[in-house]
């Protein structure tokens, strides 16, 4: 049977509770047999069995084998020794050593038995090695015994320090947080066998990091040890963990590890403002929702807790300025909120509020948590365009309205303290017709040209101002101008009516249906009135019957029509209107006789021509065609003689006004001299609406006329007017020559821009021109030199 012979182990194997059987012990021992037990010492019942069975009984005894770990002699190390109740030490026993490790790790010495470790153990990586054992004769190689299988244990020493696998860690913790919170939990592992004393056993400690934070020795929980930790004072720390294995005892493995905590923030830091007092300022001209300034609260705290909510609590500009906070910098914007006036306020005081939209309630004690500034925001004064008061104008005149007629006056004002003069003109791109002018200083609107409401019901003009010191200053308003109606169209034919009869028709038949349109727009809407016109009031054919809903019936008033007596009648119907005053037309309706059949339909309408009882020669032909040519040959003779007899236009002088104010060339005795012109025509203006021509080739330019007249000048409206209405004659009239002149005459003279143009008052006497030179020109000037009174170089007098 098999025995160990690892008697120097025995002691600590027993300790463990394992049961070793010992060599030397035979009588005492049991074999292993299937699970079961049984004696060694058998008697003679137990011979007689075995011969009868021939049973071979199995005399292994197994121990099971401890070695140490890392074993660091330079000698193999001894397991133990396997032996078998067959081997008598003569060497006639072959021992076999199989299985793990088996002559790489373990060897067996093949005549004792004896077992070496030959490499280094370590538990940590193998803690048993299973093997298996076998015994043969040496010289025939026959199994002695049974092959059978062992354990070899490896037994823990403590040679592995714990170690922080998760670490390094990180973890936060809320500051200000009470002491005991829990920040992070650490773990230490040991790779010794914990069944095994003390050497897996782990004891915590803080190394680095008292007095702010602890650490449970048992758990490695980590947890804060000192009570208000201000993150603005502090926000990181590194604190050290050691984890020591044998319990903590003196001369146990240890290892470390890094906990880096950071103190996360919470609002207990109310905003502040660094100034109490701002000062801005803006111009007067800034658009609504321009930036005037920024304010900004400090918060030491940051993230959600740092936000900031600015509003305007008190001050005299709530209505005119606002403020937003920009959620990215967490400052507050103040912006313009209604059109600013440096003439109408200065300067403006806001009280700026900030404060934390988002609270703690365990630290409302150190609030509060709001805080006020004071901004003062001065308006500067910029040099503004015109401003128009009313900022719109509505105008309504009617389409009769004479030319040079005041439809309104439109009135602007420099808003700078400066209060520049104002200069008025319109703008032509709103005006391209050039119906209206607005007088330059005074701003009166007047008609340049005609209106006429079915040509143009709305007009749309802009009126400019522009300062006189500053032209770049330019202001605006729209006039809409309304042209109401007046009764100056007639109604006329819907269209051209033609209608025809049959020659068999009855009195009272109805031939056809007339109606009328009109072009005005009366308030109280269109009506017309019908009935023949006078020259056919006692038509003995027809007859007209109103129905008064501005249509009328031609009816017939007799039968018996004949188209070889007569194949067309023309009708003449008279059109009036509900208007004031009433206007009325005079349509025609053609009707022609026809043929028809008995239900009334035509059959034809063309008069059968008449045939000639006599044809005519090719003589007669002959003589009529020279006739033909000779009579238009006279028309072309005439025709031509006339041309040349027509006359060139020539402007007589005496009659015409317009030569008369041009051409006055001396100067006159002012208004007691009347025998230049005569002034009444003057004081008449609507005598220029006598005539009035369409022209193409010119449009008035009126602001001509008031460009240059200096600002004391005051003229009269009835003269005014007529020099409008003259000019548009002028500009009218495609016969008439450019006589611009007319446009600065009333202008010329002292008081003028131009000054006087004549020479008469050049000098004061006669002695302050000396005309001696004349007698130098020869005898040719000699009377001309004795007119003025020259002399000759020696003195004498020519």
């Amino acid at each position: 049977m098999w025995t160990s012979g690892r008697m120097r182990n025995a002691k600590n194997l027993l300790g463990l509770g394992v049961s070793l059987y010992f060599w030397g012990l035979m009588d005492l021992t049991t074999t292993v047999l299937s699970g079961s037990a049984r004696p060694l010492t058998e008697g003679p019942e137990d011979n007689l069995s075995d011969k009868l069975h021939q049973r071979m009984k199995r005399s292994w005894v197994w121990n099971q084998f401890f070695v140490l770990e890392e074993y660091t002699g330079t000698d193999p190390l001894y397991v133990g020794k396997l032996h078998s109740d067959m081997d008598r030490g003569d060497g006639s026993i072959k021992y076999i050593l199989s299985g793990e490790g088996a002559g790489i790790v373990f060897t067996i010495d093949d005549t004792t038995g004896d077992i070496h470790a030959i490499q280094r153990l370590d538990r940590e990586e193998r803690s048993q090695y299973t093997l298996r054992a076998q015994a043969l004769d040496r010289r025939t190689g026959r199994p002695m015994e049974p092959e059978s299988e062992f354990i070899i244990k490896i037994q823990d020493i403590n040679d592995n320090e714990p170690k922080f696998l998760d670490g390094p860690y990180v973890a936060s913790v809320p500051e200000m947080s009470p002491v005991g919170t829990s920040v992070i939990q650490v773990t230490a592992t040991d790779a010794d066998d914990p069944t095994y004393g003390n050497s897996a056993r782990v004891v915590y400690s803080i190394l680095q990091g008292q007095p702010y934070f602890s650490v449970d020795s048992r758990t490695g929980l980590i947890r804060t040890a000192l009570m208000n930790m201000d993150r603005e004072a502090k926000e990181y720390y590194e604190v050290i963990i050691q984890a020591k294995d044998m319990g903590g005892q003196l001369g146990g493995l240890a290892g470390t590890t890094t906990v880096n905590i950071t103190l996360s923030d919470v609002n207990d830091n109310p905003p502040r403002f660094p100034q109490k007092h701002y000062q801005m300022s803006v111009l007067e001209s800034a658009p609504v929702s321009s930036t005037v300034g920024r304010v900004v609260a400090k918060d030491l705290d940051e993230g959600i807790n740092a936000e900031m909510k600015y509003s305007l609590v008190d001050g005299d500009g709530l209505d005119v300025f606002d403020i937003n906070t920009d959620p990215n910098y967490q400052v507050g914007i103040i912006t313009v909120r209604k059109p600013l006036s440096f003439e109408s306020k200065k300067s403006y005081t806001l009280k700026v509020e900030g404060a934390n939209p988002h609270l703690e309630m365990r630290f409302l004690n150190l609030g509060p948590f709001r805080d006020t500034t004071t901004v003062h925001i001065s308006v500067e004064d910029v040099d503004e365009p015109p401003v128009f008061e009313p900022s719109f104008y509505f105008v309504e005149v009617p389409e009769d309205v004479e030319i040079g007629t005041t439809i309104q006056i439109i009135s602007a004002k420099d808003p700078d303290v400066t209060n520049n003069s104002i200069r008025y003109s319109i703008d032509r791109s709103s005006d391209p017709g050039r119906f209206f002018y607005v007088d330059i200083t005074s701003g009166a609107l007047m008609t340049a040209r005609p209106l006429d409401r079915e040509d143009v019901s709305w007009h749309n003009i802009t009126v400019l101002a522009m300062e006189l010191n500053n032209p770049s200053q330019v202001g605006s308003v729209s006039v809409t101008v309304k042209v109401l109606d007046v009764n100056d169209n007639a109604p006329e034919f819907a269209r051209f009516y033609e209608s025809f009869v049959c020659e068999n028709a009855k009195a009272g038949q109805l031939i056809q249906t007339v109606s009328a349109i009109d072009q005005d727009d009366p308030q109280d809407g269109q009506h017309f009135y019908y009935s023949l016109a006078p020259e056919a009031a006692n038509n003995p054919n027809f007859t007209l019957r109103d129905n008064q809903d501005n249509t009328a019936w031609i009816l017939t008033r007799r039968s018996g029509f004949r188209q070889h007596e007569q194949n067309t009648f023309y009708l003449p119907i008279l059109i009036s209107d509900n208007g004031r005053p009433v206007l009325s037309s005079t349509g025609t309706l053609t009707i022609h006789v026809c043929s028809c059949d008995d239900d009334g339909m035509v059959m034809s309408c063309n008069a059968e021509a008449y045939v000639l009882p006599v044809s005519l020669s090719r003589g007669a032909l002959i003589a009529i065609l020279a006739c033909i040519f000779v009579l238009l040959v006279l028309v072309l003779l005439i025709l031509s003689m006339r041309r040349q007899r027509k006359q060139p236009y020539i402007i007589d002088e005496e009659e015409n006004i317009h030569e008369n104010i041009v051409r006055y060339d001396d100067e006159g005795g002012g208004e007691e001299d009347t025998e230049a012109f005569d002034i009444a025509a003057m004081w008449n203006p609507r005598e220029a609406q006598l005539v009035l021509k369409n022209r193409q080739d010119m449009l008035p330019e009126i602001e001509s006329l008031s460009r240059y007249v200096p600002q004391a000048c005051v003229m009269d409206n009835n003269v005014h007017n007529y020099v409008l209405a003259k000019l548009y004659e002028a500009d009218m009239d495609l016969w008439a020559p450019p006589f611009d002149s007319l446009q600065t005459y009333m202008f010329e003279g002292n008081g003028s821009v131009a000054e006087s143009l004549s020479s008469l008052q050049s000098v004061t006497t006669d002695s302050d021109q000396s005309y001696d030179y004349l007698t130098d020109w020869g005898p040719r000037f000699k009377k001309l030199a004795e007119m003025y009174g020259a002399t000759d170089s020696s003195g004498a007098l020519w």
